[in-house]
């Protein structure tokens, strides 16, 4: 599947591996991600697409917000990827 602006997608290499992240925009062979918390709207991941695999076509606000270009917090990411399941992602091994 496409990956494009608003969908929720997992990194599949570098630090941010297993990491969810909406798509705030693409670049060509490029996405701009945001999670709200190590990587803030103001300063979006730039990613090759190879490298981030497709999750979930989110329907809630937040995606709403992002494809219609309204402000979205960094609080509002949070929240809807915690509601994904991202809270169980975030830095747990074992």
């Amino acid at each position: 599947m496409e990956i494009t602006r608003a969908h929720l997608v997992e990194a599949t290499a570098g630090r941010e591996k297993g990491k969810l992240f909406y798509v705030l925009d693409t670049d060509g062979e490029y996405l701009l991600l945001a999670d709200g918390k190590s990587r803030r709207v103001e300063a979006p991941k730039r990613k090759k697409r190879k490298h981030a695999r497709f999750i979930a076509e989110s329907g809630d606000r937040v995606a709403e917000k992002i494809r219609q270009n309204e402000r979205v917090t960094n609080s509002e990411l949070r929240k809807a990827i915690a509601s994904h399941g991202g809270a169980e992602n975030s830095d747990q091994e074992g």
